[in-house]
């Protein structure tokens, strides 16, 4: 069961005054590149084309980890590799390779896993999930390098990732195989001890837990994933051991030039409609928010966004709302709909423990929009810089105000709509919602 808290409804009537921005409907336009046309046959020939893989002797048991992301047609990967390996005659077995994820446990690793679509029964092969890890060394600022003990056991282990920007600053590796090796094999006490020391520890020690592990772990081969904006897989690529990192530094530039970012260099209000972790590590991508908010590490020059509002959390993050400490104003529901236990276990995992605070907590989404517009310092309040998004992955079509549209270069969006104003239901949930329009669900 999750822990979660209850919030006083704190009225402020004059929010209800408050004139907002009419907005404009914006379709923006990024790169897409080409799509992988046969993810199955392409799976199966990155396994094929493996010279690690083609030394495994008949009979052989080969770990696949697998993360806690919700990754483009992961299940099919997945499968893909498992048919693969049984028609090789291998004996193929899913790991969690999640760090603390799932609540630091087997149960719940696993659990993580089949929200996601990977069971036993959907991809042909076993789950085994645990947090019990094997010792390989230390690096040389003494962090011990801990590893899976199911996938330490097997004969081969096969890492299945996608790279991408990590949640925190740019770094020449950052989420993806190496980070998976180093901490997501590393189970929950790899995690904390990479996270210990804070920016440190994702810049200098993560890359060299990960050697650790690589001239020790009988890691096999890398399966590296890229995605557009529209989450579809641009990229699969395989890598010997030996590659795995100069793969993650190649594909990290790939997969920059495909992420969605909104065009815009300062706004004076930015509403996120939701957040999760399925969205990013931290809920909200810094790139996209313009707020990394971590001690010694400088927020993006842009966006600057002044005021951020957040109305409510995914489904799917489960009551994790770690980064709702990046808004200024969040709703009671969204408030409510935090876990406590899930998001402070990975917030004193991570030690970013600033992003897990709670906002100025308001009854409705109304009363957050008319907060973030009213003290954004904009002189007159139907005239602000507005952008509301559905969430930072999905950034496909946003709304604008005017003042702000006149501000975003030719080319980069296009006005798919009239202006309009915000429409509010009875209890100030807003209507003119972007995620009703793309999930239809509430």
């Amino acid at each position: 069961m999750g822990q979660h808290a209850s919030f006083p409804d704190v009225e402020f009537p004059h929010l209800a005054d408050v004139r907002l921005p009419n907005v404009i409907p914006v379709r923006l336009n990024h790169r897409l590149g080409t799509p992988v046309s046969d993810i199955d046959r392409r799976t199966r020939q990155v396994v094929r084309e493996s010279r690690q893989v083609a030394r495994l002797a008949p009979g052989s048991r080969v770990a696949i980890g697998v993360g806690s992301r919700g990754i483009a047609s992961i299940v099919r990967i997945v499968t893909a590799v498992v048919s693969e390996l049984k028609t090789q005659g291998h004996a193929p077995f899913i790991v969690p390779a999640m760090g603390s994820h799932g609540g630091g446990t087997a149960e719940g690793q696993e659990a993580v896993l089949a929200k996601l679509g990977i069971t036993e029964a959907s991809v042909g092969a076993p789950v085994h999930a645990t947090m019990d890890v094997v010792e390989y060394g230390k690096t040389a600022e003494g962090i011990e390098c801990k590893f899976d003990r199911h996938a330490a056991d097997a004969d081969g282990i096969i890492i299945v990732n996608r790279i991408k920007s990590h949640t925190t600053f740019d770094r020449p590796i950052e989420s993806g195989l190496t980070k998976m090796i180093a901490v997501g094999l590393g189970k929950a006490e790899g995690a904390r001890r990479v996270h210990k020391l804070g920016p440190r520890g994702l810049s200098e020690v993560l890359p060299n837990l990960a050697r650790i592990a690589l001239a020790n772990a009988p890691i096999t081969l890398g399966i590296g994933l890229v995605e557009n904006a529209n989450k579809e897989i641009v990229h699969l690529d395989g890598a010997d051991p030996d590659q795995i990192m100069a793969t993650d530094e190649r594909l990290l530039k790939e997969a920059k030039s495909y992420l969605p970012r909104l065009p815009i260099t300062q706004a004076d209000v930015l509403i996120v409609e939701r957040s999760g972790k399925e969205i990013s590590g931290t809920g909200m991508d810094f790139a996209v928010t313009g707020r990394t908010d971590i001690r010694g590490i400088d927020n993006p020059a842009t966006p600057f966004i002044h005021k951020l509002g957040l109305l409510n959390l995914t489904k799917e993050t489960a009551g994790n709302a770690v980064g709702i400490g990046m808004a200024d104003f969040t709703t009671r529901a969204a408030a409510e709909a935090v876990d406590f236990k899930a998001t402070y276990m990975n917030a004193l995992t991570a030690t970013l423990v600033d992003k897990s605070r709670i906002p100025i907590v308001l009854p409705t989404e109304r009363d957050v929009i008319a907060a973030a517009v009213t003290t954004s310092w904009s002189l007159n309040d139907e005239d602000a810089r507005f952008c509301m998004i559905s969430t930072t992955l999905h950034l496909d079509r946003i709304m604008v105000s005017p003042a702000l549209l006149d501000d975003i270069p030719d080319g980069m969006a296009e006005p798919i709509g009239p202006p309009q104003e915000l429409q509010f239901d009875d209890q100030g949930r807003l209507l003119t919602s972007l995620w009703q329009q793309q999930f239809e669900t509430y």
